[in-house]
């Protein structure tokens, strides 16, 4: 339903709740602040019949805007950096904190407890109405729900930030404890990410698997020096030390309510796709979709920059003996997705960090 349609008050009626309940669908389907903006432009243009929105969000000065995205001729363009407001009508907007409908323009302010940006649309001059105190009522009441989403999601991507700190002060906590040889490089974690994104998983299980990257070898902590660091063949005992490191970490971190989900990637990522890994000895599909996308990345950058007791390959061997393990080792739904990602990666980087850790 479009604004032009609502001549009558019922018809103004079924036009409220559709647009709230569109707002409230939105909400409760975006998960991230950019994402939500841009929907929510291309919203305002279809229920205002406007083909042009732009919705900033202001920094706490509220003299720049710190996030613009704007529609126009259903084309978006999102700009993050900080820019100065130039417009007299934003001006005008942010410095009243109220509405400005003029003619075929509407704006008003995006508030809550205080301002915190605003919106602008825009109709072609060749559509004959111009906007009117029903448009703006209607504008600002989707707003309204709209401010509440982008708080919330403000807040929590706050509280993901602090997370993602604090898991890193406990990765480097714990690095301190396992020797340099078994650390991995700056880049796994976008790797492992990257592997995710390319198999569909979704934004939680994303999540998730970032957080096992950090943490997958956190059992290592456990394990003595002497076994970490030596250069010979392991000993059977000492080896059976090594396979009890996935369930250590596991303990480590049960207790952290916000990485539970990463827990079972963390416990499984040693397991094989035959059957033949450990601690579990699970076999296909039984080992969760993130542990294989784990085991991939895990082997590949430990072929890579090699370990105390095995030579370090170049990339493209490694990558040959991943092509090599499909089936057996590995899943070969997780290798083709592999072999589609390394192309896209930077090697030299992943090389120069290489020689940084090493």
């Amino acid at each position: 339903m479009s604004i032009k349609n609502y001549s009558t008050p019922t018809k103004k009626y079924r036009f409220l709740i559709s647009a709230v309940h569109s707002i409230y669908r939105l909400l409760n389907s975006t998960y991230e602040v950019n994402e939500l903006i841009s929907r929510m432009g291309r919203l305002f243009c279809q229920f205002f019949n406007a083909d042009y929105c732009t919705i900033v969000l202001l920094d706490p000065g509220k003299k720049y805007a710190l996030i613009r995205c704007t529609i126009k001729d259903n084309r978006k363009t999102v700009v993050y950096k900080k820019v100065k407001l130039a417009e007299k009508t934003e001006a005008r907007i942010v410095k009243s904190s109220s509405a400005v409908c003029k003619g075929n323009l509407l704006g008003i302010p995006l508030i809550s407890e205080d301002l915190m940006g605003f919106t602008v649309i825009k109709r072609a001059q060749k559509i004959k109405q111009p906007f009117d105190l029903f448009d703006q009522e209607m504008l600002m009441t989707m707003a309204e729900q709209a401010v509440i989403g982008i708080k919330n999601m403000q807040l929590y991507e706050e509280q993901q930030r602090i997370v993602v700190g604090s898991i890193k002060s406990l990765v480097t906590f714990l690095n301190t404890h396992v020797s340099r040889d078994y650390t991995h490089s700056p880049y796994f974690s976008k790797l492992v990410c990257a592997l995710g994104a390319e198999v569909h998983l979704n934004e939680k299980e994303l999540q998730s698997l970032k957080y096992a990257s950090l943490l997958h070898d956190a059992g290592k902590a456990d394990i003595p020096a002497e076994i970490l660091t030596k250069t010979t063949k392991l000993t059977d005992e000492e080896y059976n030390i090594i396979k009890k490191h996935p369930v250590k970490g596991a303990q480590i971190l049960r207790p952290l309510q916000i990485l539970r989900p990463a827990i079972p990637i963390i416990m499984y990522h040693h397991e094989k796709y035959n059957g033949t890994g450990y601690p579990s000895q699970l076999k296909g599909g039984q080992i969760p979709l993130g542990a294989r996308i784990m085991s991939v990345a895990d082997a590949f950058e430990a072929m890579v920059y090699g370990r105390p007791y095995r030579q370090r390959m170049n990339i493209a061997s490694a990558i040959r003996e991943v092509k090599r393990k499909s089936g057996t080792q590995f899943d070969p739904r997780i290798v083709e997705a592999f072999l589609r990602v390394i192309k896209r990666f930077n090697k030299r980087v992943y090389l120069e960090q290489d020689k940084a850790k090493k």
